[in-house]
């Protein structure tokens, strides 16, 4: 038996969803909005199926309504980036050309100077009460197709300009779902103000400017089991405002600015993710975020192998720290970080590098972490696969490369670190600061 609340762009008989699925997609919400008028108090809501295929869209998409789940049948992924990056007399060589599954290509018009949910494929929007609940995005690509030049030296391709997000909730939201879903190629893939109980769980989110970012406030989130990667002057995973947000099992690639930033973030934890850097500040919690757990992660910050990037980064020196802490009472426990980079390329050049940095706040845990430090020589290539493996693989080192595995600065008092770092790796103020060393072999 079909349901009436079941819908098929491909079926739909307004619009053309070859065309303009945008179009198609509004005038099935405006039917379910005609149909499901409330009368009795209930409005089941929908689904919308996007069966395999090519979606154009022209027109944004404007949710207003709850419980409406919007599912495809693959995500699609497939790097955009490496494929603008081989020449293109290579092209009809390869297998294919342009992400797959059930693909949203985001072909809205780009004003300049225009707010940044008017370049979004999918806006979630609606005032009053009760807030806009139960909206779900599932297994389906969104493709932004094409970066433009921003005025510098690299390619067009390589810039992660646009002007084009994937998903904006720009509403206070509760229970929204994000799961299985592919972002490629926007200068934001998914925008979420003012959350409340939202999941985000196994996406592929990458070669966007920015990946996730939980903006406003928001209270009892996860962000969990995705494979993610930004690009180098946009976030990964940022979070501003938050309590209760959970981040775990995450996959962070290199080249985002930062793999996790808190701003004002309280009480949430950071525990079982793999990141991986090219910069320092993989971790920073900032804006005096407090009572946080930070562990089990493994952090490895390397340096960049592929040729089109060599030269570009996230303007932090090797004195910002890896982890950078702005706040009170965190826990930093039981992390292991790899720093494995070539000590001709380190900035300032006579400096040692940070790993763990206390910049201000007060109460802070720095307890049995460990740091290995590996003086690498650097290689690169111009296969941006076999470039990332090579390196990922390789343990051979040249030397150790001397670290402060802990640096406490003056503003950052009454913290506790423990097994953290020999006595010449930590440099923090004893008379305001509790510290054990890690035991040097033989003492």
């Amino acid at each position: 038996m079909t349901s009436p609340n079941a819908y098929d762009v491909t079926t739909w008989p307004v619009g053309d969803a070859t065309e303009d699925v945008g179009a198609v997609i509004n005038s099935i919400i405006a039917d379910i909005k005609r149909r499901q008028t409330g009368d009795q108090g209930a409005k089941p809501g929908a689904v919308i199926t996007l069966p395999p295929g090519d979606y154009p869209l022209r027109t944004q998409v404007i949710i207003d309504v709850s419980f409406l789940r919007i599912e495809g049948a693959g995500h699609g992924f497939t790097s955009s980036s490496i494929r603008f990056n081989v020449p293109e007399a290579d092209w009809p060589d390869l297998h294919e050309l342009w992400p797959g599954g059930s693909r949203i290509l985001v072909d809205l018009p780009i004003v300049e100077g225009a707010d940044e949910s008017a370049g979004a494929a999918f806006l979630v929007e609606r005032s009053g009460d009760p807030r806009i609940s139960s909206v779900e995005f599932s297994n389906f690509c969104i493709d932004g197709l094409h970066f433009v030049s921003d005025g510098s030296d690299l390619h067009a391709e390589n810039t992660y300009v646009n002007g084009k997000t994937g998903i904006h909730v720009a509403s206070a939201n509760d229970s929204f779902r994000v799961n299985g879903m592919g972002f490629v190629y926007l200068e934001h893939a998914l925008t979420v103000c003012n959350a409340d109980a939202l999941s985000l769980h196994d996406n592929f989110i990458a070669e966007c400017g920015s990946c996730i970012e939980l903006r406003g406030w928001g209270q009892a989130s996860k962000i969990t089991d995705n494979l993610i990667g930004a690009g180098p002057w946009g976030h990964s995973i940022y979070a501003e405002n938050h309590g209760g947000l959970l981040i775990t099992a995450n996959n962070v690639f290199p080249r985002g600015a930062s793999s996790i930033h808190f701003t004002g973030v309280t009480r949430s934890s950071i525990t079982g993710n793999r990141l991986h850097s090219f910069y320092p500040g993989m971790v920073v919690l900032d804006e005096g975020s407090s009572e946080n757990l930070v562990s089990s992660n493994h952090l490895l910050r390397d340096l960049e192998p592929w040729t089109p990037f060599l030269d570009v980064d996230n303007g932090q020196d090797d004195l910002f720290g890896v982890v950078r802490v702005n706040g009170s009472n965190n826990s930093v426990i039981g992390n292991h970080i790899s720093h494995v980079v070539d000590a001709q390329r380190i900035r300032p050049s006579d400096a040692v590098p940070v790993i763990v940095r206390l910049v201000e706040g007060a109460g802070n845990l720095v307890s049995t972490n460990h740091v290995v430090a590996i003086d690498m020589r650097a290689k690169s290539s111009g296969s941006a696969y076999a470039a990332q493996v090579d390196a990922l693989l390789t343990t051979e080192a040249t030397d150790a490369l001397p670290v402060t595995t802990v640096l406490v600065d003056p503003a950052s008092t009454r913290n506790t670190v423990l097994d953290s770092g020999r006595e010449t790796e930590v440099i923090l103020d004893r008379a305001v600061n509790a510290f054990r060393a890690t035991p040097a072999v033989g003492s």
